[in-house]
């Protein structure tokens, strides 16, 4: 074998932490061998495949973009801001567990959601308010979209966020291809098309488990990949992997996008490859070249 460091120098950028190179690169050509007919991507949205920052403003979330006039007024605005003051300390804070933040985080979203619903948002508003919303992908993510497209490699995301919102922004960036898959929460709109409440359980950042045991192993395409390329970028989304039977490979990637200094060693120890304020998709876009470029690949 050639070094992977050849073939991959994208893993010696000075942004790529990695605990145990050997277990990647191991893994790495294991899924190469096995070809993309067995690979299966799970990803997170908000802050995974849409980006953090740009130019050094924050990035908005699926959440952020409903905070438009077009679609809610300042007081619920007001109210979803100060809602976000409280909770989002609670949902990074390294010193709480899982199991602590569940109950906090499913407070959060329901007075979310109950905020939203009394708006009575319009569906047709959804797709101008994404439009003016400066929400932007990862630089790189059409190479990433494309080429799962066109080797059908399933690519599930899996997002606390909202799902309306979110399939608008890839819809609009023109990579809604048929081999994505989404998981979230869904707004219930009636006849007149005004939102009246939200569709199924609740998923949040610590309850991703739950929807990949309930949601996504059900999905008939991902039955037969055992291979996961997992790209998330909050320990939460771990979780996401938990719908796959038997993984045979599995290989995680996680973005490191803000308080570093407290929480790169959390992160190190729980994905294979940590990208440190890397705001594209160029480790994810080499990984999938190369586990796609074996035998079996087009």
């Amino acid at each position: 074998h050639p070094a992977l460091s050849l073939q991959l120098p994208e893993l010696s950028k000075v942004s790529v932490l990695m605990r145990q190179r050997n277990k990647v690169e191991n893994t790495l050509r294991a899924m190469q061998h096995a070809g993309p007919g067995t690979l299966q991507v799970i990803s997170d949205f908000d802050m995974t495949l849409s980006r953090f920052a740009h130019h050094g403003k924050r990035a908005p979330t699926t959440h952020n973009i409903l905070d438009h006039r077009l679609l809610i007024d300042e007081d619920c605005a007001c109210n979803m801001r100060k809602l976000l003051k409280i909770y989002y300390p609670i949902e990074i804070d390294p010193s709480l567990t899982s199991e602590q933040k569940i109950p906090l985080m499913v407070e959060w979203w329901t007075k979310v959601h109950h905020l939203l619903i009394q708006q009575k948002i319009q569906r047709d508003m959804l797709a101008q308010a994404v439009q003016e919303s400066g929400v932007i992908l990862r630089e790189g993510y059409e190479v990433f979209f494309d080429r799962l497209a066109e080797l059908q490699v399933p690519l599930l995301i899996f997002s606390a966020g909202v799902g309306d919102i979110l399939e608008e922004v890839v819809r609009q960036s023109q990579v809604f291809h048929p081999n994505v898959h989404v998981i979230s929460n869904y707004m219930d709109f009636d006849a007149n098309g005004v939102l009246r409440g939200f569709k199924g359980p609740l998923i949040h950042t610590f309850n991703k488990r739950e929807g990949a045991l309930l949601l996504a192993a059900p999905l008939p395409e991902l039955r037969e990949r055992p291979n996961v390329l997992l790209l998330g970028d909050s320990l939460g989304d771990l979780a996401m992997a938990d719908g796959v039977a038997r993984p045979h490979n599995l290989l995680t990637v996680g973005f490191l996008n803000d308080q570093v200094e407290e929480r790169a060693e959390s992160y190190v120890e729980a994905f294979d490859i940590v990208l440190v304020k890397d705001e594209s998709m160029e480790v994810p876009n080499a990984l999938l070249k190369f586990i796609t470029s074996g035998k079996d690949a087009k």
